[in-house]
């Protein structure tokens, strides 16, 4: 896929530089008397912000294909910038698209937006909808007119753990990650108890490269795992790319994250963790639409749609399938518990004591702070 140039504004370029229009809409401190009522029978206006391009094969491409799906629906106009960094910037977007573009919900898509960005932007819009991308909003705290979505996405990447410990041959399996924040950390914890449900004795090494997006550290990593011996790589990382390239270079297997990257290396793929942002998307506009409440925190796995696996690679074998399929079945019933007891950190100190489980709703898990045992690494 080629990759775009960053995307500039077609009907104003200028947005995030307006002064005027930013005035003039700080003067009247409202929008115009736009009500949920209105929006009912009116367009309504949906921005989308994006840290990174929409065609990175990862994170920012999987919100894009959701953006994709809403300007179908009749009723709706979607507006979108990418490449907009977790700074100032992103209000100066938001803002933006409230002014110029009449928008009245917006899709932060990315972790650093919420904190402190979306929180003052909601503040100053009460009559604007703001659905922020794995934020934790509170109860009491947080503004009502504000929220986060986000998928039980660890569900997947227990899956792809499960296959990963099949076909591993070496007993050590790999994940590159970005930071080392909650939703990360779950994912590497997941990811492993997957192959360990497998294969007791396999290791997990993971490197931190310290951003979203970081092409050279992330094929450094990728070629330092590999030379370890690691012969499973996922990630979480905004785009998968160069992780999946260079390990399918390698001669390495790969499980894949955010979206599909099997056209990237089709005999080294094995299967992947996959958003579905179109059911969190469209809950929220509907919302919008009809005068419900906001929804403030909104969650879901794979029962609920909000997540998905790829498609197996050819390379995947009969009992990796069975067992992941399985498992698969147990989690959608609510039979499945991934995090339960006895558990104990990769430092030795018990995590989670015996007879302890968390389900998926538990907020402790969105709290996360510890590598399991069979991690090697830390942060």
């Amino acid at each position: 896929m080629k990759r775009e140039k960053p995307m500039s504004r077609l009907a104003n370029p200028n947005r995030r530089e307006s002064l005027q229009a930013l005035a003039a809409l700080g003067a009247a401190g409202t929008l115009g008397g736009w009500t949920l009522q209105a929006s009912a029978q009116a367009p309504l206006t949906v921005g989308v912000i994006y840290v990174g391009p929409r065609d990175d094969y990862g994170y920012n491409q999987a919100h894009a294909q959701a953006a994709a799906e809403l300007k179908k629906m009749p009723g709706i106009k979607v507006v979108e910038e990418e490449n907009v960094p977790e700074t100032a910037a992103v209000q100066k977007t938001m803002t933006g698209m409230i002014a110029q573009d009449g928008a009245k919900l917006l899709f932060p898509t990315s972790f650093g937006y919420f904190d402190p960005h979306l929180l003052a932007l909601a503040a100053k819009y009460p009559e604007v909808r703001f659905s922020h991308c794995g934020g934790m909003w509170t109860e009491g705290k947080h503004p009502k007119n504000a929220g986060s979505f986000f998928g039980y996405i660890d569900e997947c990447q227990f899956l792809n753990g499960v296959v990963a410990g099949h076909m591993s041959k070496s007993g050590k399996i790999a994940f590159i990650a970005a930071k080392p924040i909650p939703q990360v950390l779950r994912n590497i914890n997941a990811f492993t108890l997957g192959a360990r449900s497998v294969k007791p004795g396999i290791t997990c090494s993971v490197i931190f490269t310290g951003d979203w997006s970081m092409a050279v550290k992330e094929a450094e990593a990728t070629n330092s795992l590999a030379d370890q011996g690691c012969d499973v790589f996922t990630m979480h990382v905004d785009g998968p790319k160069v992780i999946v390239e260079t390990a399918a270079k390698r001669g390495k297997m790969v499980c894949g994250y955010h979206a599909s990257q099997a056209k990237l290396a089709p005999q080294a793929y094995l299967t992947g963790a996959e958003w579905n942002w179109l059911t969190a998307y469209t809950t929220i506009i509907e919302a919008a639409r009809t005068g419900k409440p906001h929804p403030n925190f909104l969650r879901g796995g794979l029962k609920e749609g909000f997540v998905k696996m790829s498609a197996y690679g050819p390379a995947v074998s009969d009992a990796a399938k069975k067992q992941a399929d399985d498992t698969k079945a147990k989690m959608i019933a609510g039979g499945f518990d991934i995090f339960k007891g006895p558990l104990k950190n990769n430092k030795g100190k018990e995590v989670i004591a015996s007879g302890k489980s968390f389900k998926q709703t538990d907020l402790e898990l969105e709290k996360m702070d510890y590598l399991v045992e069979g991690v090697l690494g830390s942060f």
